[in-house]
């Protein structure tokens, strides 16, 4: 199985940190060299304490859902060689508390748009039945509930 590994790197600078006002704007770097502004959610901490232009990391979470589910959408379409011209989704996550009372993301609502092209149309129940396949084959989804471990470094 393949491992996946990402950078996240915060750095005090002169801000005083023991007030608890500082500032949460850190960066993700990823193998491939992108490099992301994150931030906590401006819904959680107010700015300057929170970058809003920063992705906050339940709104990473929520766009990683509708990735996953969309590439495996792709996949599902080209296996029926149905061609797909554009995939649009504005998705959305809800905070609340899960069944241990605490907070978490516990509703992503995904709201594709998937425009087709070619002579060669699915039905309304084959479009569901792609998106119920998506959904099952989802790495993200299916690991909602993964185990987190915690392994300090030196």
């Amino acid at each position: 199985m393949e491992n996946y590994s990402a950078t996240i790197h915060w750095e005090r600078g002169d801000q005083n940190f023991l007030d608890k006002k500082y500032s949460r704007s850190h960066s993700w770097k990823f193998d491939g060299g992108a490099v992301i502004t994150a931030s906590s959610s401006p819904n959680v901490l107010p700015p300057p304490m929170s970058d809003p232009s920063g992705v906050d990391p339940e709104e990473a979470f929520v766009a990683a859902v509708s990735s996953c589910h969309m590439l495996w959408f792709l996949a599902m379409a080209a296996k029926h060689h149905w061609l797909v011209d554009s995939y649009d989704d504005q998705p959305t996550g809800k905070m609340d508390k899960n069944s241990d009372g605490r907070t978490a993301v516990s509703l992503v609502t995904l709201r594709p748009k998937v425009v087709f092209g070619g002579e060669s149309q699915p039905t309304s129940d084959e479009i569901s039945t792609l998106h119920h396949q998506a959904h099952e084959l989802c790495f993200i989804a299916n690991s909602v509930r993964s185990e987190v471990r915690i392994e300090p470094r030196a």
